[in-house]
């Protein structure tokens, strides 16, 4: 853990090589596309219109394939078919990539620290998204990450989080039907504290990097932080944890945090105040890129800004740095490029 502390401090200061040759720290990023929910052996029409927003970077959110399998030769062959893809070589082309997982990707549905090929599967992604040989990434378990992006009065910082590799088992819902309308799904919430969703380590590591001076946070979790009305998977699964997290965000006094989040195959904006934070924290949930639910959501959301939408689409935070305040808009925009949920803010409402 104390190496990858070292090692992601001095990240903030000096961009990894893998960035250096797309961006370097004198150039902002204004602009960052994310989405998740990828099926991999399905048409994927919307690279197109990622690549006309011409985003800074592209952040995969979480279920970037559906693996799904206890075989690793499996494993690679469906990652090898999203990379073939042409809109996938031309995004690799345009902008620098970071990627977090979700279950299916990370192996098996639902699945948390109980998966048994969570080693081999880490090395696998890794592999995929070009991570350096010599990273941390590749020694430490977790693939959880965090970059720090543009020149000061401009810093965005990335924090990629892992919630799969050291997660407690879920607790199965005692009643599950009938169904409370918008309230579906397996589980209740695991009210055992010592169970956990990031694990010790990756706690620790977290609150350093909410420590490190940045104008913007962008954290991407591929479960969804701020809803907590559904009973699929969500931070609310472990009521401690989420708590937990917005404490910490208070406790660190970190300013500009936007959470990105995927898995529900449906896409919103929730906006979240209280919890003793002295700004509105905003999550932009964006799923699907091509595997959405078609319809069928409904959930229950008391921090949902506007209305779900429910089509194929991807996420994007557009920033004005030039603005006297900063402007940050928050989008979620459909296949053919059109934004079709839009909630703006500034970057002083969202600092203390």
């Amino acid at each position: 853990m104390y190496l990858r502390l070292c090692f992601s401090l001095i990240l903030t200061i000096l961009l990894q090589p893998s960035l250096s040759s797309a961006q370097n720290a004198t150039e902002s990023f204004s602009r960052i596309a994310f989405g998740s929910c990828m099926r991999e052996n399905k048409p994927q029409p919307i690279w197109q219109s990622v690549l006309a927003s011409k985003p800074d970077c592209f952040i995969f959110t979480g279920d970037n394939i559906y693996g799904d399998t206890h075989d690793m030769d499996v494993l690679k062959k469906k990652w090898a078919t999203l990379g073939a893809v042409p809109g996938y070589q031309k995004l690799k082309q345009a902008c620098p990539i970071f990627a977090t997982w979700d279950d299916h990707d990370y192996g098996q549905n639902d699945a948390g620290v109980e998966y048994p090929e969570k080693v081999a599967s880490q090395q696998i992604f890794l592999d995929f998204f070009d991570e350096p040989k010599d990273s941390v990434r590749r020694t430490t378990p977790g693939i959880y990450d965090a970059k720090v992006c543009g020149p000061k009065g401009k810093r965005v910082q990335i924090i990629l989080l892992d919630t799969r590799y050291f997660r407690s088992p879920l607790v199965k819902r005692s009643n599950p039907t009938p169904k409370a309308e918008g309230r579906n799904g397996h589980y209740d919430p695991n009210t055992d504290k010592d169970s956990t969703l990031l694990g010790a380590e990756q706690w620790t590591w977290l609150e350093e990097q909410l420590k490190v001076p940045a104008e913007l946070r962008v954290i991407a979790t591929s479960i969804q932080a701020i809803p907590n009305g559904h009973h699929w998977e969500k931070w609310g699964n472990f009521p401690h944890e989420r708590t937990r997290l917005f404490k910490l965000i208070k406790k660190t006094k970190a300013g500009g945090v936007i959470f990105i989040s995927g898995d529900r195959h449906s896409s919103e904006i929730s906006r979240l105040t209280g919890e003793n934070i002295k700004y509105p924290v905003y999550e932009v949930t964006s799923s699907a890129l091509n595997n959405s639910g078609g319809g069928w959501f409904n959930e229950v959301n008391e921090h949902r800004v506007g209305v779900p939408y429910t089509k194929n689409n991807f996420g994007l935070i557009d920033i004005d740095w030039e603005a006297s305040d900063p402007t940050i808009s928050l989008q979620i925009v459909d296949e053919a490029g059109r934004p079709v949920i839009i909630q703006n803010t500034t970057l002083n409402t969202i600092h203390p």
